[in-house]
Parts: structure tokens; C-alpha cells; sequence
């Protein structure tokens, strides 16, 4: 019988390894797996590349205290400036950064989720995130070659799962967390709700049990 839940955080992130790149889920403060990023501070990993839309908030949680327990290697985002843990660690040259304008680190999740190797885009092109990056002309216009992003894990925050592992979304949690979802070898999961077969109404389920791995059940934030 087929069966993705886990009994503990402890559990649903064994195996997550030292160099791992993960994807965390989350827009802003909304949608972020803050329970499972707390549980990779427990767990140990080190030298990661922590993948979001953002470098979290404040100090005590989430991909700030990854970063202040010197766990993080280098960060890719779109907005890294509302942590002060990212401030000070950038300055003092202790942090890799990776900026990527938000449109363009949606597609390259999105990208590696639907098998796509590399894709073209206007965004960036004669600007110093252009450098380097192949450039091509279509119909007068050019465009930059960017690589899709997949990852070794994705920490994802969903609102209800069943045990096969379909998942649905409240509100905005459905950002980065579906494509998020697609993209990584090792998919994991934090749910507020976990039901049985049936209950979730296959015309509401965002991202079919197929894209993931293991589903702990958190308590409602």
C-alpha cells in the first residue's frame, strides 16, 4: 500500500545531504515550510544552496537561522534584502548570492519541473545579469539563454495532503510551492491537514501525488 506520510520532521528529512541544493516554497512570509527549515537546523546538513523567492525574516526561523548557524553556502533568490542575517553575512563575504529576477527564477523551477533544459527570455539582457549568458536574436529582439534550476530537494508547505501525496493550497500558499514541488529529486512536504483517499476533490488538487515524496502533518501556524 502505497503510503508518503511520515511520522515525524526528524523523519521526513533523513537523507538530506551535505551540498544538497533545496528549494524552499514560500512568498514573502506566506507559504514558507518554516517547521521543515527548522527541522534542516536540527538535521545538520551544511554547505547548502537554499533556493527562494526571498532570504526570509528576522533571525530565529525559517532560512535566516540556516544562515546564522552557517549551514548556507550560497543563496539564489529574487529579493534577499528583508534579512538582516543576509546582510551581515554578505558584507562580510561569507555568503554566495545568486540574484535572479523573480519572473525568470519562477521559469527556471518550472523549467526543470517539465523536463525543459534551458529556455530563452528578454529579462536581463544588457544589464549585469546578462553577462556572460548566451545571447539571441528572434524577430528583432534579443534574448538571453537561461538554464532550468532543478534541485536535490524541495521543502514545500501545502494546506492538505492525503497519503499518495496530493496537495492543495489556501490562498497565496499556491506561489512557489507547486512548481517548487516538480522540480527536485526528493520532495518533502509539510501539511496542516493530512487526510484519507477520497477526501480531497480530485477538481481542487494542485500538485498530483506523483511529484511528491513524504508528507508530515504540522499543526496550523
Amino acid at each position: 500500500m502505497m503510503d508518503k506520510r511520515v511520522a515525524s520532521i526528524a523523519e521526513a528529512l533523513s537523507g538530506v545531504r551535505d551540498g544538497a541544493v533545496v528549494l524552499v516554497g514560500g512568498f514573502g512570509a506566506v507559504g514558507q515550510p518554516n517547521m521543515l527549515m527548522d527541522g534542516l537546523a536540527e538535521q545538520g546538513a551544511r554547505e547548502l544552496t537554499i533556493v527562494a523567492n526571498n532570504a526570509g525574516w528576522g533571525r530565529e526561523t525559517g532560512i535566516p537561522r540556516l544562515m546564522g548557524l552557517g549551514r548556507v553556502r550560497k543563496i539564489v533568490c529574487s529579493f534577499p534584502k528583508g534579512s538582516v542575517i543576509f546582510d551581515e553575512l554578505f558584507r562580510a563575504g561569507k555568503l554566495e548570492v545568486e540574484l535572479v529576477p523573480q519572473g525568470t527564477l519562477a521559469e527556471r523551477i518550472r523549467a526543470a519541473g517539465a523536463g525543459i533544459p534551458a529556455f530563452y527570455t528578454p529579462t536581463g539582457v544588457g544589464t549585469r545579469m546578462g553577462e556572460g549568458k548566451e545571447v539571441r536574436e528572434f524577430a528583432g529582439r534579443s534574448f538571453l539563454l537561461e538554464q532550468a534550476l532543478q534541485a536535490d530537494v524541495a521543502l514545500i508547505e501545502a494546506w492538505r495532503a492525503d497519503r499518495w501525496g496530493n496537495l492543495t493550497y489556501r490562498g497565496s500558499g499556491r506561489n512557489f510551492n507547486p512548481i517548487m514541488a516538480m522540480a527536485a529529486r526528493l520532495t518533502i512536504v509539510q501539511a496542516h491537514d493530512v487526510v484519507e483517499l477520497g477526501e480531497l476533490d480530485p477538481e481542487i488538487v494542485v500538485t498530483p501525488g506523483i511529484f511528491v515524496d513524504r508528507v508530515v502533518r504540522v499543526a496550523r501556524e
